[in-house]
């Protein structure tokens, strides 16, 4: 097979395709409306995706190089609106797709992660969605030198957004300790796993036309390692209100400025609220400074974590199957793609909060939970 150096992710993913034997792409037919197959996707099929995967990290003409933050980031929002206590939302069905989950101010700009996989799922349709964009972050992960992650296939793409949970899910950068224990304590995380999953800030950066922040955590943003926790403890962050009205704590080289003011203002780093609030509670100050005393210990946790996190709403027989109720009902299903606006509504307002914890959001959840348990009660009585 000719070298897929130099190639486009489309040749190159077309490459892999035409390169795959006749029994093998009978087996994957492609349904105008929906692929099914009997159970999940075999090892050799997706190592033929994990590399189509690694060939299209390389981005010279987006952020920092590299497409691997963002497709991090797109798991982490697409697992990160499971409710314990409705067992609703997490990373099955790929709500994304839809306007109501696509649309939420907290995942703008994750349309560019979801148009770099695009050309992935267009060469091998069989692949649901929502195992596309986990199985991206976790081959992502470890190409960005980080940890092995545990990852497992099965899940389904939904086919409406009937299922599709409610906005005000996702953590808000601007708040602080208790929001954060609001969010990830919702999906069941405690004080040491908000710490560990809250390390993948030293990936990516912020952007003033998506989160309303600037800035990126650490000088390397493209490689995974502990130095957002180093960083975070020993530099002296000065509060900065930015032109939007929001507050973000940056660090100057003090060295660099005097020598080149320019180039220490491009490399100005920065931390958000709640990346503060990590350091002024003395529960989450504990692991912080464990984990930038020992990456080998980040390392585990954030891949035991992290390989929840991708699981949160996903129900397993004793064999590794997706047993959740439509999955038994339809089989391993890649839905067709829909429509996913790269709009960005405004935030949420009310009462002078913002986004996830204005009241209309909270009884959006509520009503919602009330419904799923509703239809619970319904399938027992019959």
């Amino acid at each position: 097979m000719k070298s897929l150096k130099g190639m486009s992710i489309s040749d190159r993913c077309f490459r892999v395709l035409i390169a795959t034997p006749p029994s093998r792409l009978d087996r994957m037919s492609i349904d105008p409306e929906h692929t099914s197959l009997p159970s999940s996707p075999s090892a050799p099929q997706l190592d033929e995706v994990k590399q189509a995967i690694r060939s299209l990290l390389h981005q010279p003409d987006y952020d920092d190089g590299s497409a691997g933050p963002v497709l991090v980031r797109l798991a982490w929002h697409a697992s990160g609106t499971y409710c314990a206590a409705t067992n609703t939302g997490g990373s099955n069905g790929a709500g994304m797709r839809y306007e109501q989950e696509g649309g939420d101010p907290a995942n703008a700009g994750l349309q560019h992660a979801r148009t770099f996989l695009e050309p992935i799922k267009k060469a091998f349709p069989w692949i649901t969605y929502s195992d596309l964009w986990t199985l991206a972050a976790v081959v992502a992960i470890r190409e960005m030198d980080g940890p092995d992650i545990s990852w497992q296939g099965g899940r389904t793409d939904f086919t409406d957004d009937s299922r599709v949970p409610p906005r005000g899910r996702l953590p808000d950068g601007s708040k602080g300790a208790d929001h954060l224990r609001w969010i990830f304590g919702r999906m069941g995380f405690d004080d040491r796993e908000i710490v560990a999953l809250s390390g993948a800030h030293n990936l990516g950066r912020c952007h003033g036309d998506r989160s309303g922040f600037e800035g990126k955590w650490v000088t390397n943003p493209t490689r995974f390692s502990n130095t957002y926790f180093k960083l975070l403890k020993t530099h002296d962050w000065k509060k900065k209100v930015l032109a939007n009205g929001l507050e973000q704590y940056v660090y100057v080289d003090e060295d660099m400025k005097d020598e080149d003011p320019e180039l220490a203002e491009e490399e100005t780093l920065m931390m958000l609220p709640t990346d503060m609030a990590l350091l002024e509670d003395p529960s989450f100050r504990v692991w912080v400074d464990r984990y930038a005393e020992d990456k080998e210990l980040f390392f585990r946790d954030f891949a035991a974590v992290f390989a929840r996190l991708l699981e949160l709403g996903i129900q397993r027989d004793a064999e590794g199957r997706v047993v959740n109720e439509k999955n038994l009902k339809d089989g391993y299903r890649s839905a067709p793609k829909k429509s996913d606006s790269p709009g960005r509504p405004e935030r949420d307002q009310n009462d002078g909060q913002v986004g996830h914890e204005a009241g209309r959001l909270k009884r959006e959840n509520e009503q919602y939970g009330e419904k799923e348990k509703s239809r619970v009660v319904v399938k027992a009585k019959l």
